[in-house]
């Protein structure tokens, strides 16, 4: 299990009989190592799994978590980090952190049931918030109908960032995110690796088998199904980009149809302007209205001055990423 698998790692541990403790990074000022909402597992046999500051204060962490462990009482830890450990993990200068060590399902620590409906919920890709109070340590899964922490609880969401609501640390857990590339064509073959460096789960739609082979694509998850069809099977969310790459209306056109009856957060599509102005007209007379198909980013890709094809899928890359972090800045 990775990084991104903590609170399955500890629930696995815990189920087998360990005793276990999860540190969370709660705050962090300067050149921090990880971010906020970062995690480490630890068992009482001293297992870690995760990072809380790539390498600098785990020992102190670990050993803290032991205690934890036996005492049952959650505590917050406070480090700095030097520029010499900051440094060695690839950072410019240091910072500090503040961590906060939790015993699960002992003392004051959050209780099995609730780290294994964190797990179900992460599980069925429903985002949800990881709601602790460092004061009381009252402690609940919300989500934006929160009658208290909702609006709070919705923009850490949106934003993807965990941080602190008075006395209310908020530990986003927002399904991993993904890509659906319908065209398995050049632009595709480029934009594939880069959308895996960036963290996002990529499957290419071609119902051409001459283009979605593994030669092609080698290591990729290829499906030949109609495109509306595929995605429909695979599932469109909130945390799901679609990128329409094919230039030809009978795969492009249901695809697009698909993506725009979801919630997904971007929807590009390779084209001129006079392309995408036909695509208008074909989805007007479909039913849609212009507020639906405002949703389309086209001619697709940040207005960066590519040409290549890795340069268009760099801009396409941009432009999802700009619209998952600044959703409210499109033009």
């Amino acid at each position: 299990m990775g990084h991104d698998d903590i609170p399955e790692t500890a629930l696995a541990w815990l189920d087998e009989g360990q005793g276990v403790a999860i540190a969370t990074v709660v705050e962090t000022w300067g050149s921090a190592p990880r971010p906020r909402g970062s995690q480490l597992a630890i068992s009482a046999g001293g297992t870690m799994a995760g990072s809380v500051s790539g390498g600098c204060v785990e020992g102190a962490v670990v050993a803290e978590a032991l205690d934890v462990i036996e005492n049952g009482e959650p505590t917050i830890l406070e480090f700095g980090v030097s520029d010499d450990e900051a440094f060695a993990v690839g950072l410019a200068c240091g910072g500090r952190i503040r961590v906060l060590v939790e015993p699960v399902g002992v003392g004051q620590g959050p209780d099995r049931q609730l780290l294994a409906d964190l797990v179900a919920a992460r599980a069925a890709r429903r985002a949800v918030v990881y709601c602790v109070n460092t004061e009381t340590w009252e402690r609940r899964l919300a989500d934006a109908s929160d009658a208290d922490l909702g609006q709070a609880v919705e923009a850490a969401l949106l934003r993807d960032r965990s941080g602190f609501e008075g006395d209310w640390f908020l530990g986003t857990h927002n399904p991993p995110l993904r890509m659906a590339i319908v065209g398995a064509v050049h632009i595709a073959q480029a934009l594939v690796p880069m959308a895996r460096i960036a963290g996002y789960d990529v499957v290419v739609i071609d119902p051409r088998g001459a283009f979605a082979s593994e030669e092609r694509f080698p290591d990729t998850n290829l499906l030949e199904d109609w495109p509306d069809e595929a995605l429909q099977a695979w599932g469109l969310d909130t945390r799901t980009a679609v990128v329409t790459l094919t230039h030809d209306p009978k795969l492009d056109d249901p695809a697009i149809n698909a993506a725009l009856k979801s919630d997904i957060f971007y929807l590009g599509c390779l084209g001129s302007t006079r392309t995408h102005a036909k695509r208008v007209d074909r989805l007007l007379e479909a039913g849609f209205t212009r507020d639906d198909i405002a949703r389309i980013h086209a001619p697709i890709g940040a207005d960066i001055g590519s040409s290549s094809t890795a340069e268009i899928a760099v801009s396409i890359l941009a432009q999802i990423t700009e619209r998952l972090r600044r959703p409210d800045t499109r033009p």
